[in-house]
């Protein structure tokens, strides 16, 4: 793949590969290189020239730096820095050595093999944990910033090969301070098939449509399909706003009545039903402690391990240079 030479013109940051590239923006994989020979592995990410142009989409990216930025903890990718060069903007973050979640459930659909129950209850738990902090994040100002993802799939989760779930792409995450495209015409910002009743619809969301998105996340990770399907946008929104709420039960006959249960509240067409991330994933971490399984890194590292002998690749340096955008699904290198 062609690697462009915009920033490479920059001493500070040479772009090596491209290793994913989405709808608004493109992943390469990069190196920030310093004095006495210091050089720091990371991942850029780049807008494309035809949404950089517009100054709405343009704020959007922006947007998602500025926000991301202060949102440091364990289980959300790090952002280190947005840029400008030669008007393209980038943003520089963490290098994930690892595939997201996206892969690992179509690896075990594929070969018809069910997720281990307290993997797939561990890796919600940590998306739970990220969602949390981000929603309850209290800016400089003493002020709850209010921040909704508006984007949980499983797509947007990385895991590391040594173990770790860590929630990324916040690129329409929204905060209460700041401007949404989507209030101002009609426009789906998001994944259909995770989107709750309330966003399908364009009404104002809060943190309660992550909850929904994360209860679809969760049936998909004991399921090994998706719970909605319809694609075209009318027939989403027959789907899941005007259709009755899918019988978890009934979808998901083999599943732990406790799982079963903690699905069918996640994903209420009333927002008021639905827990916090905080008290899904306490309860999500309780149901593995109660089997005995609890989830955990080394767990989830042995898994990987076992799943993706060819190209599991044990930790080799500190858990800071490791890639936000690496998904190579098992084929060695998101």
């Amino acid at each position: 793949m062609s690697v462009p030479t915009a920033l490479n013109a920059s001493s500070q940051l040479r772009l090596i590969r491209e290793v994913a590239r989405g709808g608004m923006a493109t992943v390469y994989e990069a190196e920030q290189v310093g004095t006495a020979g210091f050089t720091k592995r990371m991942a850029v990410k780049i807008i494309h020239d035809r949404f950089g142009r517009h100054a709405e989409w343009r704020q959007l990216f922006i947007d998602e730096a500025k926000l991301s930025a202060n949102l440091v903890h364990g289980n959300i990718v790090q952002i280190y820095q947005l840029g400008e060069s030669d008007g393209t903007y980038f943003i520089a973050m963490e290098f994930i050595k690892g595939l997201t979640l996206r892969t690992l459930i179509n690896t075990h659909r594929a070969r018809r093999v069910p997720l281990p129950p307290d993997i797939a209850a561990y890796c919600a738990s940590r998306v739970c944990r990220a969602l949390d902090f981000a929603h309850h994040f209290v800016g400089d100002d003493g002020n709850h910033l209010d921040i909704v993802h508006r984007d949980v799939s499983p797509g947007n989760v990385m895991l590391t090969w040594d173990g770790h779930v860590k929630l990324g792409d916040f690129g329409i995450a929204k905060a209460r301070t700041m401007a949404d495209p989507a209030a101002k015409r009609p426009l789906l910002l998001g994944k259909k098939h995770y989107m709750s009743p309330e966003q399908l619809m364009g009404r104002g969301v809060d943190t309660r449509t992550d909850i929904f998105a994360m209860g679809v996340v969760l049936f998909e990770l004991f399921a090994l399909r998706s719970l909605f399907t319809e694609d075209e946008t009318l027939a989403a929104i027959d789907e899941v706003v005007l259709g009755p709420s899918p019988d978890v039960a009934l979808r998901l006959p083999d599943a732990d009545a406790e799982i079963q249960q903690m699905i069918a509240q996640a994903i209420s067409k009333d927002p008021d039903a639905r827990p916090n991330a905080a008290a899904l994933g306490r309860t999500l971490d309780a149901w593995c402690a109660g089997r005995g399984t609890p989830g955990s890194p080394e767990r989830l590292q042995a898994h990987l391990a076992d799943l993706f002998p060819e190209s599991y690749r044990p930790p080799t340096r500190s858990t800071e240079e490791i890639s936000a955008i690496s998904d190579s699904g098992g084929r060695g290198g998101r």
